[in-house]
């Protein structure tokens, strides 16, 4: 029995992998990349390479085994159909015969446009009958503190999120959860609403921001139409325009505010500090 994880060079999949070493025998994991080269690390100490792409269904033919563990993680080309792309893993998976088929999904009370193909996704995967969980990833830290470049030029954090609040984890902390659910027992059938142990709103990040950097950033909160106009300005296509804007309005409604605790459960400790994302990209 493998661990077979998709999208293993990705940010989140880097990770999986590196934390399931530490739990697992390498020969036990299973990296499905695009491309090998990128994974010669991961080669070199052991985890066995899988060439596939979402794209091309025939690359998955054969890659799972009966007895396996999988992780999905979703796909990141928003404009080529990735309900589509993930279709192609379920029905390998099932094929196969896997004995869990672990997906990473939105929250629940995420209403945006960007919930939609995650919604589709675990509706294929529901029916599909194949042993399921829901990893149903919150906000990442990193969506704001690995593009810190244009807050500090300009002294402004700038959203049109209101007072809204988001409990965001680390990209780590989601890892962790996943190597749970993968290398655990009893998680077949569940669903996992993960997010970070305390919300935050733009305001307090622009002031953890300020006490990190002794500079004075504001939060410049803005109308929907004035962020789609900045966005655009700053050279994004409009489909992606539309989606961050979205997320926005939808931070705003409270929905990306995860009160579970599934994720620290799952990860056995708390939940990385915003503070402390805000302090690694600093120093990097």
């Amino acid at each position: 029995m493998s661990i077979v994880v998709t999208g293993a060079t990705g940010h989140l999949g880097r990770l999986v992998v590196e934390q399931l070493l530490e739990k697992v025998p390498a020969e036990r994991i299973t990296a499905v990349v695009r491309d090998e080269a990128k994974a010669a690390g991961l080669a070199a100490r052991g985890v066995r390479l899988a060439v596939a792409d979402y794209n091309r269904p025939e690359t998955f033919d054969g890659l799972f085994a009966a007895g396996d563990k999988v992780l999905l993680i979703s796909g990141n080309e928003f404009d080529k159909g990735r309900v589509g792309q993930h279709r192609v893993v379920i029905d390998a998976a099932r094929a196969a015969g896997v004995a869990l088929l672990a997906y990473t999904s939105a929250p629940g009370s995420l209403k945006a446009a960007l919930a939609d193909d995650h919604r589709a996704t675990e509706e294929a995967l529901l029916a599909s009958g194949l042993p399921y969980s829901l990893l149903r990833n919150g906000w990442y830290h990193e969506n704001y503190t690995e593009n810190l470049g244009p807050v500090l030029e300009h002294d402004a954090v700038v959203a049109a999120a209101g007072e809204g609040r988001v409990s965001s984890a680390s990209r780590a902390d989601y890892a962790a959860a996943a190597v749970a659910v993968l290398t655990g027992e009893g998680h077949e059938n569940t669903t996992y609403e993960l997010g970070g142990d305390e919300a935050w709103s733009f305001a307090e990040y622009a002031a953890e921001l300020s006490r990190q950097t002794g500079r004075e950033i504001a939060y410049n909160a803005v109308t929907v139409e004035a962020l789609k106009g900045i966005l655009a300005g700053a050279g994004l296509p409009e489909p992606l325009v539309e989606i961050f804007a979205g997320v926005d309005v939808s931070i705003g409604k409270g929905e990306l505010v995860v009160t579970t605790g599934d994720l620290s459960r799952l990860a056995g400790r708390p939940t990385t500090p915003l503070a402390e994302a805000v302090a690694t990209a600093l120093k990097g």
